[in-house]
């Protein structure tokens, strides 16, 4: 079941298409896709009216929502595309100044603690990755042989508040029970983490430890189905500069 406005309209029709476009070649995370102001974009395109209000409305829910410009547009794309029309400059126009206004205009995010997890945030993770890249460069190496991110994704869609909370909390118990003091770790969104780690021979050894421990106590405390199976562990490749690495919890955090 769609879990989209109802409705058989041809606008509601020209929606599920630029969706399914959208998912299958540009967007990076399906449970962010939606917003009101796709089916106003989406009305008033199938319609043949100017799009430029509905537009400047998604693109300044894109850009608070921590979307990119290049994803907004390529979003955008889809659209026309799923339609079988060349992209309206307006539209695409109207779009870019709507997020580039919100993304202005959006405070700085203080460096706090996520209060579900307990573990600190993005902005937290992207100071300690400042201090390994100066480490780094004073040792005259590179954080790319030095340290690494292990990642951890549970994230699931439509899960009611008390599951999300009771998952949020697992979680962080657990990483601190795998990792323990030493390594910085942040939650990145909801369901989404990350660890700063050495790059060693021990490192992909505790990412499938965190993997089977974390599967584990969910079992235990029935939240098995509050999480995404398999659960999915990675390692994460620093890049050669420490702004490229902020863009990537940047990415990762989408």
């Amino acid at each position: 079941m769609s879990r989209f406005p109802a409705g058989a309209s041809r606008a509601g029709d020209v929606r599920e298409r630029w969706r399914a476009t959208s998912l299958a070649d540009v967007w990076l995370r399906p449970g962010d896709w939606y917003h009101p102001a796709v089916d106003a974009l989406a009305e008033a395109v199938e319609a043949g009216r100017g799009p430029g209000a509905a537009a400047a409305r998604l693109g300044a829910a894109r850009g608070a929502n921590g979307v990119g410009m290049g994803e907004a547009i390529d979003d955008l794309m889809c659209l026309y595309r799923a339609m079988g029309r060349p992209t309206d400059p307006d539209a695409l126009r109207a779009l870019s100044v709507g997020w580039a206004e919100s993304h202005e205009s959006a405070p700085s995010r203080a460096a706090v603690r996520d209060p579900a997890t307990g573990l600190p945030t993005a902005d937290y993770l992207c100071e300690r990755l400042r201090e390994t890249y100066g480490e780094a460069q004073r040792a005259g190496t590179t954080p790319a042989e030095t340290a690494c991110l292990v990642v951890l994704d549970v994230a699931l869609d439509d899960l009611d508040r008390w599951r999300r909370t009771a998952r949020s909390a697992t979680v962080g118990r657990t990483l601190d029970q795998v990792f323990g003091e030493g390594h910085p770790m942040a939650a990145l969104t909801d369901g989404l983490y990350a660890v700063l780690c050495p790059r060693d021979r021990i490192t992909p050894h505790l990412a499938q430890t965190l993997r089977r421990v974390i599967e584990k106590n969910a079992e235990i405390l029935g939240l098995a189905a509050a999480m995404r199976r398999p659960t999915r562990v990675w390692i994460e490749r620093l890049p050669t500069s420490y702004s490229d690495a902020v863009d990537l919890v940047g990415q990762l955090a989408r």
